[in-house]
């Protein structure tokens, strides 16, 4: 967890015969090596289809060619740095993975050919799975909401996942578009009715019979790693041993 200090200085500066003074609070954020998360990387290249990024040179084309960068907290380029290095809180906190229009411009002037819009999608599901982004965000509450919908129903009801999108980011809104919605209504362009297909209950049971076959795999991959770790520190040990 991020260590977070906040201090108070008095600064005294001397103009002439006048003195100011001014409270001036210091603010450093740091993480020790332990609080990382070191399968952090594996877990987004596998969902990347795989993706290297250990390719990645840190030359910046991708955060110099991407068209929304400069409305982004992390340029593409840092967000790469940050899976690497281990910071998962920050990179799914970030608003850089959600703001990406999948325009792929990085992965084609990328000089090592990495598919940093594939990484940005495995950030995202990363995201939805362990409810990371920030809580009143519009974009990835919209995203959550369809699935929840599509889960549930098989299809998506416009009318409820808006009001549920405006409801859990600015009800105020609603206000604002409440003339515009009734007006739909009275013209049939908008209803409230909810939408569902036949045979919900196959659609579900088809969904989580995918989710079941994911989470086995992971479990497969991790203990993999684990005795691939525990060999390593095996011969390891027995390499002292036949020094000594």
């Amino acid at each position: 967890m991020a260590e977070q200090f906040d201090t108070s200085a008095k600064i005294r500066s001397i103009v002439g015969k006048r003195s100011l003074y001014w409270d001036m609070k210091v603010k450093r954020r740091f993480k020790y090596e332990v609080e990382l998360d070191q399968g952090f990387r594996e877990r987004v290249a596998k969902l990347a289809y795989g993706e290297n990024l250990l390719r990645c040179i840190q030359c910046g084309t991708c955060s110099a060619t991407c068209p929304v960068s400069h409305y982004m907290d992390f340029t593409p380029r840092r967000v790469i740095a940050l899976v690497r290095a281990g910071f998962k809180e920050e990179v799914l906190e970030c608003f850089t993975i959600w703001l990406c229009t999948s325009c792929y411009s990085c992965a084609v002037d990328c000089p090592k050919e990495i598919k940093i819009t594939d990484v940005m999608y495995a950030l995202r599901q990363e995201a939805l799975e362990h409810a990371g982004y920030r809580k009143r965000f519009p974009i990835p509450v919209l995203a959550r909401e369809f699935f929840k919908q599509v889960l549930k129903n098989g299809r998506n009801s416009e009318s409820h996942l808006m009001l549920n999108l405006y409801m859990k980011t600015n009800p105020f809104k609603l206000l604002n578009m409440a003339k515009v919605g009734l007006g739909l209504l009275r013209t049939g362009r908008f209803s409230l009715k909810k939408e569902h297909i036949e045979q919900r209950e196959q659609f579900q049971n088809l969904l989580k019979a995918v989710d079941r076959l994911e989470k086995e795999a992971r479990i497969g991959d991790a203990d993999d790693r684990t005795a691939k770790r525990t060999a390593s520190e095996t011969i390891d040990r027995l390499d002292k041993e036949v020094q000594l």
